[in-house]
Protein backbone atom coordinates (compact mmCIF):
# COMPACT_ATOMS: atom_id res chain seq x y z
CA UNK A 1 0.00 0.00 0.00
CA UNK A 2 1.56 3.14 -0.89
CA UNK A 3 1.84 6.25 1.55
CA UNK A 4 -0.43 8.93 1.86
CA UNK A 5 1.63 11.75 0.62
CA UNK A 6 2.62 9.65 -2.29
CA UNK A 7 -1.20 8.89 -2.88
CA UNK A 8 -1.93 12.63 -2.90
CA UNK A 9 1.11 13.73 -4.99
CA UNK A 10 0.00 11.17 -7.62
CA UNK A 11 -3.79 12.02 -7.84
CA UNK A 12 -2.70 16.09 -8.36
CA UNK A 13 -0.65 14.81 -11.45
CA UNK A 14 -3.20 12.92 -12.18
CA UNK A 15 -5.76 15.55 -11.79
CA UNK A 16 -4.22 17.75 -14.16
CA UNK A 17 -3.61 14.83 -16.98
CA UNK A 18 -7.89 14.43 -16.85
CA UNK A 19 -7.98 18.03 -16.58
CA UNK A 20 -6.25 18.54 -20.08
CA UNK A 21 -8.92 16.26 -21.41
CA UNK A 22 -11.91 18.28 -20.07
CA UNK A 23 -10.33 21.41 -21.60
CA UNK A 24 -10.51 19.38 -24.69
CA UNK A 25 -13.93 18.89 -24.55
CA UNK A 26 -14.71 22.45 -23.17
CA UNK A 27 -12.54 24.03 -26.24
CA UNK A 28 -14.42 21.42 -28.65
CA UNK A 29 -18.11 22.12 -27.37
CA UNK A 30 -18.43 24.20 -24.70
CA UNK A 31 -16.72 27.41 -26.12
CA UNK A 32 -18.81 26.50 -29.57
CA UNK A 33 -22.10 26.15 -28.02
CA UNK A 34 -23.42 29.89 -28.70
CA UNK A 35 -21.97 29.89 -32.01
CA UNK A 36 -23.57 26.96 -32.47
CA UNK A 37 -26.82 28.55 -31.33
CA UNK A 38 -26.30 31.38 -33.70
CA UNK A 39 -25.47 29.06 -36.90
CA UNK A 40 -29.13 27.36 -36.30
CA UNK A 41 -30.62 30.68 -36.11
CA UNK A 42 -31.23 30.95 -32.53
CA UNK A 43 -32.81 34.59 -31.33
CA UNK A 44 -29.87 37.02 -29.40
CA UNK A 45 -32.50 36.65 -26.22
CA UNK A 46 -31.77 32.65 -26.72
CA UNK A 47 -28.19 33.26 -27.24
CA UNK A 48 -28.11 35.01 -24.29
CA UNK A 49 -30.23 32.75 -22.11
CA UNK A 50 -27.90 29.89 -22.50
CA UNK A 51 -25.35 32.01 -20.09
CA UNK A 52 -28.89 32.72 -18.01
CA UNK A 53 -30.17 28.96 -17.45
CA UNK A 54 -26.51 27.42 -16.81
CA UNK A 55 -26.12 30.02 -14.29
CA UNK A 56 -29.35 28.92 -12.45
CA UNK A 57 -29.40 25.23 -13.29
CA UNK A 58 -26.31 24.64 -12.65
CA UNK A 59 -25.93 25.67 -9.06
CA UNK A 60 -29.56 24.31 -8.57
CA UNK A 61 -28.49 21.00 -9.62
CA UNK A 62 -25.57 21.63 -6.72
CA UNK A 63 -28.07 22.20 -3.88
CA UNK A 64 -28.61 18.52 -4.01
CA UNK A 65 -25.09 17.03 -3.97
CA UNK A 66 -24.45 17.50 -0.12
CA UNK A 67 -26.89 14.72 0.31
CA UNK A 68 -25.07 12.23 -2.42
CA UNK A 69 -21.89 13.51 -0.67
CA UNK A 70 -23.44 11.69 2.70
CA UNK A 71 -24.20 8.65 1.02
CA UNK A 72 -21.66 7.95 -1.64
CA UNK A 73 -18.16 8.63 -2.30
CA UNK A 74 -16.99 11.76 -3.93
CA UNK A 75 -15.38 9.53 -6.80
CA UNK A 76 -18.43 7.86 -7.45
CA UNK A 77 -20.77 11.45 -7.74
CA UNK A 78 -18.04 12.93 -10.03
CA UNK A 79 -17.52 9.78 -12.12
CA UNK A 80 -20.99 9.33 -13.05
CA UNK A 81 -21.71 13.48 -13.69
CA UNK A 82 -18.86 13.19 -15.98
CA UNK A 83 -19.73 10.62 -18.03
CA UNK A 84 -23.88 11.82 -18.10
CA UNK A 85 -22.26 15.14 -19.66
CA UNK A 86 -20.08 13.10 -22.10
CA UNK A 87 -23.38 11.61 -23.20
CA UNK A 88 -25.56 14.93 -23.67
CA UNK A 89 -23.15 16.02 -25.90
CA UNK A 90 -24.60 13.26 -28.18
CA UNK A 91 -27.94 15.15 -29.04
CA UNK A 92 -26.42 18.50 -29.64
CA UNK A 93 -24.84 16.07 -32.39
CA UNK A 94 -28.52 14.77 -33.59
CA UNK A 95 -29.54 18.81 -33.77
CA UNK A 96 -26.84 19.30 -35.69
CA UNK A 97 -27.76 17.14 -38.21
CA UNK A 98 -31.32 17.66 -38.20
CA UNK A 99 -30.41 21.57 -39.31
CA UNK A 100 -28.30 20.31 -41.59
CA UNK A 101 -30.69 17.97 -43.37
CA UNK A 102 -33.66 20.91 -42.65
CA UNK A 103 -35.58 18.43 -40.35
CA UNK A 104 -37.49 20.97 -37.40
CA UNK A 105 -35.41 23.89 -38.38
CA UNK A 106 -37.90 26.02 -36.14
CA UNK A 107 -37.66 24.17 -33.34
CA UNK A 108 -33.88 23.24 -33.07
CA UNK A 109 -33.08 26.06 -31.07
CA UNK A 110 -35.57 25.81 -28.47
CA UNK A 111 -33.99 21.76 -28.47
CA UNK A 112 -30.09 23.27 -27.64
CA UNK A 113 -31.43 25.32 -25.15
CA UNK A 114 -33.06 22.30 -23.02
CA UNK A 115 -30.15 19.46 -23.82
CA UNK A 116 -27.34 22.28 -22.70
CA UNK A 117 -29.57 23.00 -19.84
CA UNK A 118 -30.08 19.14 -19.20
CA UNK A 119 -25.74 19.12 -19.67
CA UNK A 120 -25.05 21.97 -17.06
CA UNK A 121 -27.48 20.28 -14.73
CA UNK A 122 -25.29 16.62 -14.84
CA UNK A 123 -22.44 17.89 -14.43
CA UNK A 124 -22.77 20.89 -12.00
CA UNK A 125 -23.44 17.89 -9.24
CA UNK A 126 -20.27 16.55 -9.51
CA UNK A 127 -18.69 20.53 -9.05
CA UNK A 128 -19.31 20.12 -4.84
CA UNK A 129 -17.47 17.07 -4.49
CA UNK A 130 -14.80 17.81 -7.40
CA UNK A 131 -14.03 21.09 -5.31
CA UNK A 132 -14.30 18.87 -1.67
CA UNK A 133 -12.13 16.06 -2.99
CA UNK A 134 -9.03 18.64 -4.29
CA UNK A 135 -9.62 20.12 -1.04
CA UNK A 136 -8.02 17.44 0.80
CA UNK A 137 -5.88 16.36 -1.72
CA UNK A 138 -3.97 19.83 -2.10
CA UNK A 139 -2.07 21.38 0.70
CA UNK A 140 -3.39 24.26 2.09
CA UNK A 141 0.29 26.10 1.62
CA UNK A 142 0.66 24.90 -1.89
CA UNK A 143 -2.84 25.87 -3.06
CA UNK A 144 -2.21 28.74 -5.11
CA UNK A 145 0.79 27.74 -6.75
CA UNK A 146 -1.15 23.88 -7.44
CA UNK A 147 -4.19 25.82 -8.95
CA UNK A 148 -2.22 27.94 -11.54
CA UNK A 149 0.12 25.14 -12.49
CA UNK A 150 -3.01 23.60 -13.34
CA UNK A 151 -4.85 26.03 -14.74
CA UNK A 152 -1.54 27.31 -16.74
CA UNK A 153 -1.16 23.72 -18.33
CA UNK A 154 -4.95 22.66 -18.84
CA UNK A 155 -5.59 26.38 -19.90
CA UNK A 156 -3.30 26.49 -22.99
CA UNK A 157 -4.21 23.20 -24.18
CA UNK A 158 -7.91 24.76 -24.31
CA UNK A 159 -6.85 27.73 -26.06
CA UNK A 160 -4.81 25.55 -28.80
CA UNK A 161 -6.86 23.08 -29.53
CA UNK A 162 -10.14 25.82 -29.69
CA UNK A 163 -8.40 28.10 -31.95
CA UNK A 164 -7.34 24.88 -34.40
CA UNK A 165 -11.41 23.68 -34.16
CA UNK A 166 -12.46 27.58 -35.26
CA UNK A 167 -9.98 27.07 -38.39
CA UNK A 168 -11.84 24.32 -39.31
CA UNK A 169 -14.97 25.48 -38.43
CA UNK A 170 -14.60 28.88 -40.62
CA UNK A 171 -13.04 26.26 -43.45
CA UNK A 172 -16.19 24.09 -43.81
CA UNK A 173 -18.14 27.34 -43.43
CA UNK A 174 -16.70 28.14 -46.59
CA UNK A 175 -17.71 24.96 -47.90
CA UNK A 176 -21.25 25.70 -47.01
CA UNK A 177 -21.26 22.97 -44.78
CA UNK A 178 -20.62 25.02 -41.53
CA UNK A 179 -22.90 21.97 -39.45
CA UNK A 180 -20.53 19.35 -40.49
CA UNK A 181 -17.96 21.13 -38.57
CA UNK A 182 -20.11 21.59 -35.40
CA UNK A 183 -20.86 17.80 -35.39
CA UNK A 184 -17.04 16.92 -36.02
CA UNK A 185 -16.30 19.56 -32.83
CA UNK A 186 -19.14 17.91 -30.56
CA UNK A 187 -18.12 14.41 -31.19
CA UNK A 188 -14.65 15.54 -30.25
CA UNK A 189 -16.10 16.66 -27.17
CA UNK A 190 -18.03 13.78 -26.51
CA UNK A 191 -14.66 11.66 -26.68
CA UNK A 192 -12.47 13.85 -24.86
CA UNK A 193 -15.06 13.69 -21.51
CA UNK A 194 -15.27 10.05 -21.89
CA UNK A 195 -11.25 9.97 -21.74
CA UNK A 196 -11.69 12.74 -19.04
CA UNK A 197 -14.48 9.86 -17.21
CA UNK A 198 -11.98 7.15 -17.36
CA UNK A 199 -8.97 9.10 -15.62
CA UNK A 200 -11.07 10.30 -12.88
CA UNK A 201 -11.45 6.66 -12.25
CA UNK A 202 -7.57 6.44 -11.72
CA UNK A 203 -7.24 8.92 -9.04
CA UNK A 204 -6.75 8.42 -5.13
CA UNK A 205 -10.18 9.79 -3.10
CA UNK A 206 -8.94 10.63 0.79
CA UNK A 207 -11.65 9.53 3.29
CA UNK A 208 -13.75 12.44 4.66
CA UNK A 209 -16.49 11.80 7.27
CA UNK A 210 -19.57 13.91 7.11
CA UNK A 211 -21.74 14.21 10.17
CA UNK A 212 -25.07 15.21 10.22
CA UNK A 213 -24.02 18.12 12.55
CA UNK A 214 -21.94 19.33 9.80
CA UNK A 215 -24.86 19.98 7.46
CA UNK A 216 -26.87 23.15 7.41
CA UNK A 217 -29.85 24.04 5.46
CA UNK A 218 -29.53 26.95 2.54
CA UNK A 219 -32.11 28.84 4.91
CA UNK A 220 -29.28 28.41 7.89
CA UNK A 221 -26.98 29.67 5.32
CA UNK A 222 -28.51 32.58 4.15
CA UNK A 223 -29.75 34.00 8.01
CA UNK A 224 -26.12 33.27 8.37
CA UNK A 225 -24.48 35.69 5.44
CA UNK A 226 -24.72 38.63 6.39
CA UNK A 227 -22.96 37.84 9.64
CA UNK A 228 -19.85 35.83 8.23
CA UNK A 229 -17.00 36.87 6.50
CA UNK A 230 -17.71 33.63 3.80
CA UNK A 231 -21.37 34.82 3.70
CA UNK A 232 -20.55 38.26 2.95
CA UNK A 233 -18.32 36.89 0.11
CA UNK A 234 -20.59 34.71 -1.13
CA UNK A 235 -23.52 37.28 -1.60
CA UNK A 236 -20.62 39.73 -3.40
CA UNK A 237 -19.82 37.05 -5.64
CA UNK A 238 -23.87 36.58 -6.61
CA UNK A 239 -23.89 40.10 -7.52
CA UNK A 240 -20.58 39.79 -9.22
CA UNK A 241 -22.49 37.34 -11.23
CA UNK A 242 -25.57 39.17 -12.03
CA UNK A 243 -23.37 42.40 -13.05
CA UNK A 244 -21.18 40.49 -15.40
CA UNK A 245 -23.74 38.15 -16.97
CA UNK A 246 -25.97 41.25 -17.94
CA UNK A 247 -22.74 41.69 -20.73
CA UNK A 248 -21.14 38.97 -20.74
CA UNK A 249 -23.78 37.22 -22.31
CA UNK A 250 -23.80 38.83 -25.43
CA UNK A 251 -20.11 39.10 -26.17
CA UNK A 252 -20.82 36.30 -28.82
CA UNK A 253 -23.61 38.01 -30.37
CA UNK A 254 -21.44 41.37 -30.05
CA UNK A 255 -18.46 40.02 -32.17
CA UNK A 256 -20.19 37.27 -34.33
CA UNK A 257 -23.36 39.72 -35.54
CA UNK A 258 -22.93 43.14 -34.73
CA UNK A 259 -19.50 42.78 -35.81
CA UNK A 260 -19.61 40.37 -38.11
CA UNK A 261 -16.32 38.27 -37.29
CA UNK A 262 -15.51 34.83 -38.64
CA UNK A 263 -14.95 32.28 -36.12
CA UNK A 264 -11.02 31.92 -36.05
CA UNK A 265 -10.98 35.67 -35.52
CA UNK A 266 -14.05 35.27 -32.85
CA UNK A 267 -12.14 32.82 -31.02
CA UNK A 268 -8.79 34.12 -31.41
CA UNK A 269 -10.62 37.12 -29.43
CA UNK A 270 -12.26 35.12 -26.86
CA UNK A 271 -9.44 33.56 -26.13
CA UNK A 272 -6.74 36.16 -25.97
CA UNK A 273 -7.58 37.02 -22.56
CA UNK A 274 -6.97 33.43 -21.68
CA UNK A 275 -3.58 32.68 -23.22
CA UNK A 276 -2.20 35.64 -22.22
CA UNK A 277 -3.84 35.13 -18.35
CA UNK A 278 -2.03 31.66 -18.38
CA UNK A 279 1.18 33.69 -17.83
CA UNK A 280 0.35 35.42 -15.33
CA UNK A 281 -1.53 32.76 -13.36
CA UNK A 282 1.47 32.16 -11.18
CA UNK A 283 2.39 35.29 -10.58
CA UNK A 284 -0.98 35.60 -9.12
CA UNK A 285 -0.64 32.20 -7.05
CA UNK A 286 2.75 33.21 -5.58
CA UNK A 287 0.69 36.62 -5.04
CA UNK A 288 -2.30 35.39 -3.11
CA UNK A 289 0.08 33.15 -1.36
CA UNK A 290 1.99 35.79 0.38
CA UNK A 291 -0.23 38.63 0.78
CA UNK A 292 -3.19 36.74 0.85
CA UNK A 293 -6.46 36.06 -1.14
CA UNK A 294 -8.38 39.01 0.30
CA UNK A 295 -5.85 41.41 -1.30
CA UNK A 296 -5.86 39.63 -4.46
CA UNK A 297 -9.25 39.80 -4.76
CA UNK A 298 -9.52 43.64 -4.02
CA UNK A 299 -7.23 44.18 -6.71
CA UNK A 300 -9.25 42.66 -9.36
CA UNK A 301 -11.94 43.69 -8.44
CA UNK A 302 -11.59 47.22 -9.16
CA UNK A 303 -10.00 46.57 -12.67
CA UNK A 304 -12.87 44.07 -13.71
CA UNK A 305 -15.75 46.73 -14.12
CA UNK A 306 -13.61 48.31 -16.83
CA UNK A 307 -13.87 45.63 -19.18
CA UNK A 308 -17.46 45.75 -20.53
CA UNK A 309 -16.62 49.61 -21.83
CA UNK A 310 -13.49 48.59 -23.38
CA UNK A 311 -15.73 46.25 -25.61
CA UNK A 312 -17.46 49.00 -27.11
CA UNK A 313 -14.77 51.74 -27.99
CA UNK A 314 -13.25 50.47 -31.08
CA UNK A 315 -14.39 47.94 -33.27
CA UNK A 316 -10.49 46.90 -34.60
CA UNK A 317 -9.92 43.24 -34.22
CA UNK A 318 -6.77 44.46 -32.99
CA UNK A 319 -7.80 46.80 -30.53
CA UNK A 320 -10.37 43.81 -29.26
CA UNK A 321 -7.53 40.97 -28.61
CA UNK A 322 -5.18 43.90 -27.01
CA UNK A 323 -7.61 45.43 -24.59
CA UNK A 324 -10.60 44.03 -23.30
CA UNK A 325 -9.51 40.69 -24.05
CA UNK A 326 -6.49 40.82 -22.25
CA UNK A 327 -6.76 42.92 -19.76
CA UNK A 328 -9.77 40.88 -18.75
CA UNK A 329 -8.39 38.13 -18.59
CA UNK A 330 -5.36 39.11 -16.82
CA UNK A 331 -7.67 40.30 -13.82
CA UNK A 332 -9.75 37.66 -14.31
CA UNK A 333 -7.55 34.89 -13.81
CA UNK A 334 -6.30 36.48 -10.31
CA UNK A 335 -10.41 36.91 -9.47
CA UNK A 336 -10.84 33.41 -10.04
CA UNK A 337 -7.98 31.98 -8.96
CA UNK A 338 -8.41 33.59 -5.23
CA UNK A 339 -12.46 33.33 -5.08
CA UNK A 340 -11.31 29.72 -4.94
CA UNK A 341 -9.05 29.74 -2.71
CA UNK A 342 -10.96 32.04 -0.58
CA UNK A 343 -13.57 29.61 -0.12
CA UNK A 344 -11.20 26.95 1.20
CA UNK A 345 -9.64 29.65 3.89
CA UNK A 346 -13.11 30.23 5.35
CA UNK A 347 -14.81 26.87 5.08
CA UNK A 348 -13.98 23.82 7.24
CA UNK A 349 -13.07 20.53 5.39
CA UNK A 350 -16.19 18.96 6.16
CA UNK A 351 -18.66 22.09 5.08
CA UNK A 352 -17.02 22.53 1.63
CA UNK A 353 -19.16 20.79 -0.27
CA UNK A 354 -22.12 22.03 0.97
CA UNK A 355 -21.06 25.55 1.37
CA UNK A 356 -19.76 26.07 -2.09
CA UNK A 357 -23.04 24.57 -3.35
CA UNK A 358 -24.90 26.93 -1.43
CA UNK A 359 -22.55 29.98 -2.62
CA UNK A 360 -23.21 28.75 -6.19
CA UNK A 361 -26.97 29.00 -5.56
CA UNK A 362 -26.39 32.39 -4.70
CA UNK A 363 -24.37 33.30 -7.90
CA UNK A 364 -26.61 31.18 -9.98
CA UNK A 365 -29.20 33.15 -9.15
CA UNK A 366 -27.47 36.15 -9.99
CA UNK A 367 -26.27 34.63 -13.26
CA UNK A 368 -29.57 33.90 -14.34
CA UNK A 369 -31.01 37.43 -13.24
CA UNK A 370 -28.69 39.38 -15.21
CA UNK A 371 -28.39 37.09 -18.42
CA UNK A 372 -32.13 37.14 -18.59
CA UNK A 373 -31.90 41.03 -17.75
CA UNK A 374 -29.50 41.02 -20.98
CA UNK A 375 -31.80 39.07 -23.04
CA UNK A 376 -34.67 41.26 -22.29
CA UNK A 377 -32.63 44.30 -22.95
CA UNK A 378 -31.16 43.46 -26.25
CA UNK A 379 -35.44 42.45 -27.53
CA UNK A 380 -36.74 45.91 -26.27
CA UNK A 381 -33.89 48.05 -25.34
CA UNK A 382 -34.39 50.93 -28.09
CA UNK A 383 -32.02 53.93 -28.61
CA UNK A 384 -30.86 56.34 -31.16
CA UNK A 385 -27.67 57.73 -30.58
CA UNK A 386 -26.02 54.82 -29.44
CA UNK A 387 -26.49 50.62 -30.39
CA UNK A 388 -28.23 49.36 -27.63
CA UNK A 389 -25.83 46.62 -27.41
CA UNK A 390 -23.68 49.30 -26.44
CA UNK A 391 -25.77 50.78 -23.66
CA UNK A 392 -26.05 47.77 -22.39
CA UNK A 393 -22.03 47.22 -21.94
CA UNK A 394 -21.97 50.44 -20.29
CA UNK A 395 -24.74 49.55 -17.57
CA UNK A 396 -22.55 46.09 -16.83
CA UNK A 397 -20.18 48.73 -16.23
CA UNK A 398 -21.51 50.95 -13.59
CA UNK A 399 -23.40 47.79 -12.21
CA UNK A 400 -19.95 46.18 -11.77
CA UNK A 401 -18.77 49.43 -10.29
CA UNK A 402 -21.47 49.76 -7.79
CA UNK A 403 -21.00 45.85 -6.55
CA UNK A 404 -17.15 46.48 -6.07
CA UNK A 405 -17.22 49.82 -4.20
CA UNK A 406 -20.09 48.52 -2.02
CA UNK A 407 -19.31 45.03 -1.01
CA UNK A 408 -15.31 44.57 -0.96
CA UNK A 409 -14.71 46.86 2.09
CA UNK A 410 -17.05 44.48 4.32
CA UNK A 411 -14.81 41.15 3.61
CA UNK A 412 -11.36 40.47 5.55
CA UNK A 413 -8.43 38.28 4.91
CA UNK A 414 -8.86 34.91 6.91
CA UNK A 415 -4.62 34.13 6.77
CA UNK A 416 -2.05 34.91 8.50
CA UNK A 417 -0.14 36.78 5.08
CA UNK A 418 2.99 39.20 4.82
CA UNK A 419 2.34 42.56 5.12
CA UNK A 420 0.62 44.64 2.33
CA UNK A 421 2.39 48.07 1.02
CA UNK A 422 0.57 48.84 -1.56
CA UNK A 423 2.06 49.45 -5.10
CA UNK A 424 5.39 48.57 -3.86
CA UNK A 425 4.06 44.96 -3.06
CA UNK A 426 2.65 44.97 -6.57
CA UNK A 427 5.59 46.05 -8.35
CA UNK A 428 8.26 43.93 -6.25
CA UNK A 429 5.88 40.89 -7.08
CA UNK A 430 5.04 41.27 -10.75
CA UNK A 431 8.19 42.90 -12.05
CA UNK A 432 10.87 41.40 -10.05
CA UNK A 433 8.72 37.91 -10.32
CA UNK A 434 7.43 38.26 -14.03
CA UNK A 435 10.86 37.06 -16.31
CA UNK A 436 11.92 34.22 -14.07
CA UNK A 437 7.84 32.89 -13.15
CA UNK A 438 7.42 33.29 -17.66
CA UNK A 439 10.68 30.86 -18.09
CA UNK A 440 9.03 28.53 -15.44
CA UNK A 441 5.82 28.91 -17.32
CA UNK A 442 7.17 28.30 -20.18
CA UNK A 443 8.81 25.14 -19.37
CA UNK A 444 5.95 23.90 -17.82
CA UNK A 445 4.05 24.33 -20.90
CA UNK A 446 6.87 21.94 -22.97
CA UNK A 447 6.14 19.38 -20.45
CA UNK A 448 2.24 19.13 -21.49
CA UNK A 449 2.87 15.69 -23.26
CA UNK A 450 3.28 13.87 -20.27
CA UNK A 451 0.08 14.39 -19.30
CA UNK A 452 -1.33 13.40 -22.19
CA UNK A 453 -1.50 9.94 -21.34
CA UNK A 454 -3.97 7.28 -20.36
CA UNK A 455 -1.96 4.75 -17.89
Amino acid sequence: MKDLKKLKKESREASINEGNFAAAQFAFGSYYVAPFAIAINASNSIVAMLSAISGLLGPLSQMFSYKLIEKYPRKKIVSKAVLGEAILWLPLIVIAILFYKGILTNLLPLMALLFFAISVLSINVAMPAWFSWMGDVVEEKHRGRYFSRRNLITGFVSVITAIAASFLLEYLKTKGIVMIGFIILFTLAFLSRLISWRLFKKQYEPKIKIRKKDHFSFGDFLLSCPKTNFGKFAIYRALMGFAGTISASLVAVYLLRYIGFNYPLYMTITLAGTFISLFTLELWGKFSDKYGNYRTLAITSMMIPLIPVLWILFKSSIYLIIFPATFGGIFWAGFNLAANNFVYDNVRPEKRATAISYQNMLIGIGIFLGGGLGAILIKYLKTSFIEPIATIFILGAITRIIVVLWWVPKLKEAQNTAKYKGTKSIKKMFLKEAKPTFQHEIREIMTIGKYLHLK
